[in-house]
């Protein structure tokens, strides 16, 4: 069986910023094995705030459009939609996230996600069958 893997923002920006060398190192490694025998997803929300905190790290357009062009190439981009953002709001008052993470999550879910993998989420918790992991 192959894993369904939603992979929030945070961990995108350690891969494509380099700032943090062991988490570079942590997330190569995690994405390298995950694409050969998962099927990774992500949001155009996960997209628009990599690009938000890569451009706050002075990346140029150049850069901003070969990271969009990448994520695509190797993740399912998952749309928005009202009902997800029901979900999120439901989310937040159920399991107590924070505004953004609940919106995560909802994509996650409603992508059939099998896990979440964030920095700074509820590691461990399973939601509706999908569980949260924390990578670092």
């Amino acid at each position: 069986m192959i894993d369904r893997i939603f992979i929030d923002s945070n961990i995108w920006v350690y891969l494509f910023a380099k700032d943090d060398n062991k988490k570079n190192l942590i997330t190569r490694e995690f994405i390298l094995e995950k694409t050969k025998n998962s099927h990774l997803i992500i949001s155009f929300q996960v997209i628009n705030e990599v690009c938000r905190i890569l451009k706050k790290k002075e990346f140029s357009e150049e850069k901003l459009k070969f990271v969009i062009n990448s994520l695509s190439k190797i993740c399912e981009i998952h749309n928005s939609t009202i009902e997800l953002s029901l979900e999120a709001s439901k989310l937040r008052e159920e399991h107590n996230f924070s505004y953004w993470d609940s919106h995560i999550v909802a994509h996650a879910i409603d992508a059939k996600s099998d896990f979440l993998i964030s920095e700074d989420m509820q590691n461990g918790r399973k939601i509706y069958g999908m569980i949260i992991k924390n990578i670092y």
